[in-house]
């Protein structure tokens, strides 16, 4: 068993090396700024009492995804009722994409594209984020608990909306 220093700087690590992950879902479902930092730190919270669970079955960075995500999910599933209209401003989405990239142009194709996934339901939505880190279809599948032919199908069919509504 690790000592409670080893056990915190390897969480810590953990975090670290992941915090793109965490930072890019917990945006994806954030109403505005607050609300992002609220669910960032339930998010950590939910990964350190998760963390001496952890086997190691799956990668690092598997696990993160799929508590991220769980958190994101449960904490929409209980606020979207009471706050169905609200969102992010357009000048709040800019402040935070504009803190992820100095190019003002990137940082508009961000800002575009994320508003058009921040439209699909929660799944698609953890779907096609995890797509565009790059997790295979097997991960993915991991992180949702779809069957893999189930994620490749709502992967395209995400894509075709997602296609479908930058064209409109």
């Amino acid at each position: 068993m690790k000592s409670p220093p080893d056990k915190e700087k390897e969480f810590e690590s953990l975090i670290e090396a992941n915090r793109p992950i965490l930072t890019k879902v917990c945006y994806m479902y954030a109403r505005d700024p607050d609300h992002f930092k609220d669910l960032y730190q339930e998010t950590l919270i939910n990964l350190w009492q998760s963390f001496s669970r952890f086997r190691g079955e799956s990668a690092p960075g598997t696990w993160i995804y799929r508590v991220c995500i769980n958190t994101c999910i449960s904490c929409f599933r209980k606020t979207r009722k009471h706050d169905a209209n609200l969102s992010m401003s357009d000048q709040e989405m800019l402040s935070l994409a504009d803190r992820a990239c100095e190019d003002h142009e990137h940082a508009r194709c961000l800002r575009e594209m994320y508003g058009l996934i921040n439209q699909l339901p929660a799944l698609d939505k953890a779907i096609i984020l995890m797509w565009l880190d790059e997790k295979s279809y097997q991960e993915i599948s991991e992180v949702t608990g779809l069957q893999r032919n189930n994620v490749a199908a709502r992967l395209h069919r995400c894509k075709q909306k997602l296609l479908k509504m930058s064209n409109s």
